[in-house]
């Protein structure tokens, strides 16, 4: 029997290469770096499936041209704002992706930046290095206490709700909004908020963990960065594009945001050039889902997906079908 062709777009783990191997014929990308549109349509044409991580785009032009061929994208990630979904439907091409694997990792580092952010982590790493930490004094480098903080979380569905069961070992009052109202099981006690203005008006500290999409895009604006308390704390362990990143200057320019920790940006690679001059703003380069185990696991996750399908059953984690 003839195996699948698979077309696996980045290095990965060994375990997940190891496990590629003895289900399908893969086809590995020589080089480490993205796919680009033309790549990417002429290997369609070579292979059954595509094993894709972010860095890979699929506009309605490179699903539109992709090999009638491929029938499975599996995506490496969770979310999908670098697909085209309406693209995938009309195509017919399931487009599949890895929930519930990176819900840990993700909200150990939107915990990091908040930690990081609120106590000054930036200045303080930043004076140590440069050798001119030399005196103490009872207002040293006092920062925003974390400990008891009312924190305001923006879409508590897994990774959401993983960044709320960290903050509650800090004694943090949890409140959210989402679209729908979570039973009592998933709440653990959360506030719930139907509108997004009264969550923000309680919110010393806001995390964000909702999906990037058109509606949601530039969420975060200056209106709403207004609407939380002097001296509140921003976390963005989601996606860039749900932040005007001029707003959450101002804000932080103003004094009405004490700091931010941000571990995605509008534009990646590279970040925004204007955050560097902010020592508030704590940054990482997008490494929420970065540990071995979780890397491992999201690579399983979407090899589950495609045996699944090449087994004629339907993917766990079908996003269109």
């Amino acid at each position: 029997m003839t195996r699948p062709k698979v077309l696996i777009t980045r290095h990965m783990p060994e375990p997940v290469l190891d496990r590629a191997n003895k289900s399908f014929d893969v086809i590995l990308n020589p080089v480490d770096t993205p796919y680009a549109p033309d790549q990417m349509i002429a290997m369609s044409s070579q292979v059954d499936a595509i094993f894709a991580c972010h860095s890979e785009v699929f506009t309605k032009s490179v699903v539109d041209a992709l090999d009638p061929r491929v029938k499975i994208v599996a995506c490496y990630s969770v979310g999908t704002d670098h697909c085209d979904l309406a693209a995938f439907v009309r195509r017919g091409i399931i487009l599949t992706n890895t929930p519930d694997v990176l819900s840990d990792a993700t909200a150990e580092i939107a915990l990091l930046l908040m930690l990081g952010a609120a106590r000054r982590a930036v200045e303080g790493d930043r004076m140590v290095r440069a050798g001119t930490w030399q005196s103490w004094a009872p207002f040293f480098m006092n920062g925003k206490e974390v400990t008891g903080g009312r924190l305001g979380i923006i879409g508590l569905g897994r990774i959401g709700q993983a960044m709320a069961r960290n903050a509650r070992g800090l004694n943090m009052e949890i409140h959210y909004h989402n679209r729908r109202r979570l039973t009592a099981d998933q709440e653990q006690g959360a506030v719930f908020h139907d509108n997004l203005d009264s969550l923000l008006a309680v919110s010393d500290f806001l995390s964000l963990h909702c999906p990037a999409s058109e509606k949601t895009k530039g969420l975060m604006n200056r209106a709403r960065f207004s609407q939380l308390p002097d001296g509140a704390v921003f976390v963005n362990a989601a996606r860039g594009s749900l932040v005007d990143e001029d707003a959450l200057l101002e804000a932080l320019q103003s004094g009405k945001l004490a700091a931010a920790g941000l571990d995605c940006f509008v534009n990646e690679p590279g970040g925004n050039p204007a955050f560097s001059a902010f020592d508030n703003i704590f940054m990482l380069p997008h490494i929420g889902s970065s540990t071995d185990r979780t890397r491992t696991n999201m690579g399983f996750r979407a090899l589950d997906n495609l045996d699944a399908f090449f087994a004629g059953k339907p993917p766990k984690d079908c996003v269109t079908s």
